[in-house]
Formats: C-alpha cells, structure tokens, sequence
C-alpha cells in the first residue's frame, strides 16, 4: 500500500505542469458560466499575453536556471550556482519590469488594433503585474529544481493554479456584478463583461502574489540548510556575470522562443476572427464568439488532449535515458511503445468526445447555454485535435529531452507559419470564420508532427510497428465509437447528459480495451496496470484470448 502511494506521489510531482495546464484549461468551464462567452472573449487576449511572456520569464528560464544551477551543484560549485540564481534574478526583474511597462503603455494598442477588442484593455492592463510576478517566479522554481527540490516546485505548481482557479472565477464574478452597476449607469451592457474579465485577470495576479509568497517562504526555510555549502566550493575560479548571463540567454532563448511560436496561434486568431465577423457585418456578437470558441471548444479539446499526454509523458524520459546509455534497440522498443500508448489513449478520447460532443457541452455549460449547437458542431469537428496535439507533446518532449532544439524551432516555425498564411485566407479572404480557424489549426499541428517525426526519426531511426501501434487502435475506438454514438442517439434525449455520459462511456470503454485484447495491442502486462483489469485478464483468459 505504500509502494502504491508513493508511487502515486512521484506521477503527481513528475507530471505538475500537465496537471497545472488541465487546471488552467477546466478555470475557462466555470469562467464561461459566471461572466458570459462575451466577458471570456475579453479575457482571452490578457490571458493569453500572460502566458506568452511567462512562457518566456518563467518558463524558458526556469529551465535555463535549473540546468545551468543542477551542473554546478553536482560538481560542488556552490559559489557560482549562488551567483547564477541571483544573475538571473537580476535578468528577470529587469526583464518583467520591462514587459510589464510595455503592456501599460501599449495596453490601447494591443486591445484595439492588436485584437480589436477596445473594452478588453482593462484587463490586460491587469496582465502588467501578474507578468511581473510571475518573472520573479519563474526564478525561484529554477533555483529549487537546479538544487534537486522538485517536489516543492510541484507543490507550487499546483498552489499557484488552484489559487488561480478559485480567483478568477470568484473575482470575475464579483467584478461582474459590479459592471452590472456601471453599465445600467451608462446604458452600456458590455460593460458588465469588461468588469468581468477584468476580475479574472485579478484573481490570476493574486495566484502570483500567493505563489510568489509561498516560494519565498521555503526560499527562508531552505536557505539556511544551504548556507554552508559555500565553504565547500570546488569551483577553480569565481565565473563573471557577463558570463552567466551569455550562458542564460543561449540556454533560454531558442526554447522560450519555440514555446511561443508553438503557442501564438491563440492571440493572432482571435484577431482574425474579429476581423472577419466585423466585415460580414457580424461584429455584435464576434466578442460571443471568441469567448465560446476559447473558453468552452478550446477547453474541452484541451482537457481532452492534457489528459491523454499523462499516459505517455512518463515514457519520454525513458526513450531519451536508453539514447544516452547508447541502449538503442531498447530505445526504439520503448519509442514504439510510447506511440502505441498514445494512439491508446488519443483515439479513444478524440471519438468520445466528437460522438458525444452534446451531452459534454450541455454538461459543462447547461442546457439554456447560448451557442451549445455551434460548440457541438465545433467538437465534431475539432475533436481531431486530440490526436494531433498529443503525438505532437510525444515528439516535441523527446527532442526537447534530445537537446534538438534547433529542430523544434524548425518546426514550430514552418508550422506557424503556414497556420498564419492559412488563417489569413480562410477568414480575411473567404470569410470562413470559425470554420476556417478550424481548419487553419488543423493544419498547424498536422505541420507540426510531420514536421518533428521527421526530424526526429533522423536522429533515432523510429522502427514502429503501424498495424498495432497506430491502426489497430484507431479501428477499436472508431467501433466502439459507433456504439457510443447510438447509447448517445437512445438516451440523450430521455435520460439527459449526465446519465448517458455515465452509461454510454463505461461500456465504449469496456469494448474498446476487449477489442485491444482482441486484437493483441495489449496483454496481460498493460492490463495489470490499468483499473479492473484482472477483470479483463479473467474475461480474456476464459474465452483464450490471453
């Protein structure tokens, strides 16, 4: 029992950033409920100007920070370590500061030209000290992970989110009945959704605040456990400052600028789709409509997407473990594995949700949600995405943990690039709106795997088992799709979302892992892994499929 649970920490702990991400994405659910598809629709571009700069201030250096800090700690060069955290310390200050003024004084800008969005402009204003914050952040979880204090990041990690979760929604919906006030005073009812992002944007600066506090409380706690390490330097020399910061730059750029080429699509298609809507004449209700497609489509695909890259992200540190032991057959076992693994767990959950797009909308949103049709249509769509996002995480994980960084800035750029051509035509030119915006991400992540499995198959020399690994699978989820889609066809209408969800699910589910055992994609060792899967080991033996 305490094998189990510890275990169950380590996959806790090992996987905090794709559960912090599934936080992020499920906060756009109740979001979406309290201040309205317009208020999201404003929210979005602050929201997403936050994550692209800490994709740069936290992200990009916490790793560059935890790397450069890791390498001296393990040769006893606690002086220079010491003098890399407080480096970049000073880097990261000046840099937030900067990003962080930059958004005040161009806050106009970006709301009226950038996304043409005028009203959303308070809440990016509120954007400008949660970028600040979080520079300071990003900092200290690379000074904790460099000296091998994971568990506390993680921790962090999790605070930060569920503090962010709580306060948007709760100050997004305090704020919101405050515009209530300012817009019956003015006679103008989107005021009502500007004060409700602008509360959103609130509370996630105070998930900053409390993340910012708690690692300073642990940075007191933990520094006087590392205060005499110093005197236990190894280091030949003192390295200068002009040193540590050329070293910070070369290993922080060229990742934090293929996180945000991977990421900007949010922020340039929103702007196109407002443009579109304002042409077909359709500019009353394009602020709705972002908010729908961001909070409620991107949401549910994305949850979908993190939750199947938690099955294969733990294989990605084992591939690149047995390419650095020169174990290379080993490693293509293992590589084969982990795609099998993802097809497993993408197809499956891509299929579910396009079959049952309608109990899963009116599920999150309510049955008197306004734009439950359209988000429906966008599931079935959409749901695709699924697929491609995670064999695009596989990938991308594997050269980033390879050191190919120069092959996914490659392809994150060839990819975004065609998604911005395509973007543009099919909604500046044709007018496609939504539809179009579909298509044009289609396209960007299509771009994206081709793009990184050949590159990556260069340097590793991929020798993947197609039938059982990609095809098999695809054909158990497409059949147990179908009988999902008639439970959902006979209950919806009766029974409501919540039972047919119940009902129809477990038993998509039961047939598609008997139609893998059918198939030989899996045998008794996966399903020894899984729940109830002695009860799977006990079928397949009695009928002498195992």
């Amino acid at each position: 029992m305490q094998w189990m649970i510890k275990t169950l920490k380590n996959k806790i702990v090992f996987s905090a950033g794709i559960l912090s991400y599934m936080i992020l994405l499920f906060m756009r659910i109740p979001l979406s409920r309290f201040i309205g598809d317009e208020g999201v629709g404003l929210f979005a571009p602050a929201f997403e100007i936050f994550l692209l700069t800490t994709l740069v201030t936290s992200y990009g250096m916490t790793r560059a920070v935890a790397g450069m800090i890791r390498y001296r700690v393990k040769r006893e060069r606690f002086r220079n370590a010491k003098k890399i955290f407080r480096t970049a310390l000073a880097m990261n200050l000046f840099l937030g500061i900067f990003i962080a003024l930059f958004i005040v004084f161009f806050s106009s800008w970006i709301a009226d030209v950038l996304v043409l969005e005028q009203l959303s402009r308070m809440a990016v204003l509120a954007a400008a000290p949660a970028v600040f914050l979080a520079s300071i952040v990003g900092v200290l979880r690379g000074y904790f992970n460099g000296y091998g204090m994971g568990v506390l990041t993680a921790h962090s990690q999790y605070l930060e989110k569920a503090v962010m979760l709580a306060g948007a929604v709760l100050c997004g919906r305090a704020f919101c009945g405050y515009g209530e006030k300012v817009s019956a005073l003015l006679q103008v009812e989107a005021h009502t959704y500007a004060f409700g992002a602008l509360g959103a944007m609130v509370g996630v600066m105070l998930s900053q605040v409390i993340a910012l506090l708690h690692l300073l409380l642990l940075y007191v706690i933990y520094a006087g456990t590392l205060k005499g390490r110093p005197g236990q330097d190894n280091s030949r020399r003192t390295e200068t400052r002009f040193e540590i910061q050329r070293m910070l730059i070369i290993n922080m750029v060229p990742l934090a600028v293929t996180v945000v080429l991977s990421n900007l699509f949010m922020l340039v298609d929103q702007r196109f789709l407002n443009y579109c809507m304002n042409v077909t004449e359709q500019g009353n209700v394009r602020t709705a409509t972002w908010g729908a497609y961001y909070g409620k489509f991107a949401s549910l695909v994305g949850l979908g997407a993190a939750f199947s890259c938690l099955f294969v992200h733990v294989l990605t540190g084992k591939i690149c473990s047995a390419y650095e032991r020169d174990e290379y057959r080993d490693m293509r076992e293992k590589m084969g594995r982990a795609v099998r693994t993802a097809s497993m767990a993408a197809f499956p959950t891509a299929v579910y949700l396009a079959v049952l797009a309608q109990p899963f909308s009116t599920l999150c949103y309510g049955k008197a949600v306004s734009r439950v049709s359209s988000l429906t249509g966008w599931l079935q769509k959409g749901a695709v995405l699924v697929v491609l996002f995670v064999f695009c995480f596989l990938f991308g994980q594997v050269m980033y943990k390879l050191r190919m960084v120069r092959e996914l800035f490659l392809a994150a750029a060839a990819s975004f690039a065609i998604h911005l051509a395509a973007a543009y035509f099919m909604t500046q030119r044709a007018h496609m709106g939504v539809d179009g915006l579909l298509s044009a991400l289609l396209l960007f992540f299509g771009i994206y795997l081709a793009g990184s499995f050949v590159l990556l198959n260069k340097r590793i020399k991929c020798q993947l088992d197609w039938m059982r690994g990609v095809l098999f699978p695809l054909a158990a989820a497409a059949v147990s799709g179908l009988i999902v889609y008639l439970l959902n066809r006979l209950l919806f209408t009766s029974a409501g979302a919540v039972f047919t969800i119940l009902t129809a699910l477990p038993i998509g589910l039961f047939i598609y892992i008997f139609l893998l055992m059918v198939l030989r994609v899996i045998g008794e060792a996966e399903l020894q892994d899984m729940p109830l899967g002695f009860l799977f080991i006990l079928i397949g033996r009695n009928i002498g499929i195992l």
